[in-house]
């Protein structure tokens, strides 16, 4: 009777997901919040936790990025990327999924996409590249970076787990590092061939044939930089190292007094504060009307991924929340019928969950009572990637809404959504080379 319960509260929330898709932008947020009123009246579920801090570093982050929009910074950092990638336009299929996982794993979170998405968006465009392929990749690279950054939460997790079996931090790095790099490479492979060139592409076809927007021309070359646009790319750009420095030195943090002892800020929160902080430097600096921000079409783009976000999130969250006993326990329970399939647990626990720091307290102490060997755990332990199966992350949703050619989307039957072969491709390569790297390394099961 739970499992037929489950199954119906399951397709009522894919089906609503589906029906927002259907009226696109911020509609499946609305009817994510139907979703929640749903649960809460038909089957007296209390409302889930709603993903307050994403969606404040998700207004932050459009705030700097809409200021040095107007400044002209987003012009300027086209333009130096350009100067890259003008021989091989291709290649940002590789080098923006490449530097969006060195940039999350130097600050621990996957949050530092945010700050890129529109660089990558924009030099893709310029170059007539499908942004699908980019944005893809370097969305779900910022979550596979987790499981290779030394100050994610996860890591600790894990960490934490390993440890007393003598497999400290360093040894998992060795396994996870290569091997997700790796799979970035392969999935750039992929992904380069995915999908019709933008300039077939039907829906690209469409808006621009209804107006909705304006083609780059065939000899489009990048507009002079001016000193307003190079000030503040460059305060925005401080301000994501600053962030990314903090990951990686939490003395870099500020100190506060929390409980009569002194803590760093909160990761999340000093992004918030950081680009909030590099709106105000780039409005007083670089003279950019405050007024005119919410005029970009960078920061209308990130309000409606926010309000996308609120509902949707809120709906999964709630139920999550009602049914992760149940998930939770049936998953380990078929782990520990067959080993093998601590991998495949680890991906759907995160996918049901959301969350790779619950997969990993979940399943990788099935996987230590079991006896598989640290090494095996930690090959395995790329597959909470699968928090992307489902398009409930915002950074997809602030992706599908930040791509105005279209070709990042989010399908009818919801799970056919643009960032799912990405997210196949990594957990299948990235587990497959990291337990051929702990075997060569003598550490396998």
């Amino acid at each position: 009777m739970d499992t037929l319960l489950i199954l119906v509260q399951g397709a009522m929330l894919l089906g609503l997901i589906a029906v927002g898709v259907r009226f696109k932008g911020m509609a499946i947020g609305l009817f994510g919040a139907l979703g929640v009123l749903l649960f809460v009246l038909l089957f007296r579920i209390a409302p889930g936790a709603v993903p307050v801090s994403a969606m404040l570093i998700i207004m932050s982050v459009v705030t700097a990025a809409g200021a040095m929009q107007l400044a002209g910074g987003i012009d300027y950092l086209v333009a130096q990327a350009q100067k890259v990638i003008r021989r091989f336009p291709n290649q940002i299929t590789y080098v923006a999924p490449l530097t969006t996982f060195i940039f999350c794993v130097g600050a621990g979170t996957g949050n530092i996409y945010y700050s890129l998405m529109p660089v990558i968006y924009e030099v893709a465009l310029a170059n007539k590249v499908r942004p699908e392929r980019p944005l893809a990749l370097s969305a779900t690279a910022g979550q596979l970076a987790i499981t290779a950054s030394p100050v994610s939460a996860a890591m600790a997790a894990m960490v934490g787990l390993l440890a007393p079996l003598g497999f400290h931090i360093t040894d998992i790095l060795m396994i996870t590092m290569p091997a997700s790099i790796a799979a970035i490479v392969v999935g750039g492979l992929v992904m380069s061939r995915m999908g019709k060139p933008l300039d077939q592409d039907p829906e690209y076809l469409r808006r621009i044939a209804s107006g909705e927007l304006t083609p780059p021309a065939a000899d489009a070359q990048p507009k002079a930089p001016t000193r307003a646009g190079k000030l503040s790319a460059l305060l925005f750009l401080g301000g994501v190292l600053f962030i990314i420095s903090a990951g990686i030195f939490s003395q870099l943090r500020p100190q506060v007094m929390v409980d009569g002892r002194l803590v760093g800020v909160d990761l999340a929160q000093l992004i918030q504060i950081t680009m909030l902080t590099v709106a105000a430097a780039i409005v007083a600096l670089a003279k950019v009307k405050a007024s005119e921000i919410v005029k970009s079409s960078l920061f209308d783009s990130g309000m409606v991924a926010v309000v996308a976000l609120f509902g949707v999130a809120w709906m999964a969250n709630t139920f999550i929340a009602a049914n992760q006993t149940v998930i939770v326990d049936g998953l380990g329970s078929l782990a520990r019928q067959a080993p093998a399939m601590i991998a495949v647990a680890l991906f759907a626990v995160a996918a049901m969950t959301t969350s790779q720091s619950s997969a990993t307290f979940a399943i990788i102490p099935i996987g230590i009572a079991l006896g598989l060997e640290p090494a095996t755990l930690a090959a395995m332990w790329p597959a909470v990637v699968g928090v992307f199966l489902l398009p409930t992350n915002g950074s997809q949703i602030a992706t599908v809404e930040l791509d105005r050619t279209g070709s990042t989307r989010i399908g009818s039957a919801v799970i056919n959504h643009s960032f799912l072969v990405p997210t196949l491709l990594y957990a299948v390569v990235a587990v497959g080379l990291g337990l051929l790297i702990s075997r060569v390394a003598g550490g396998g099961a």
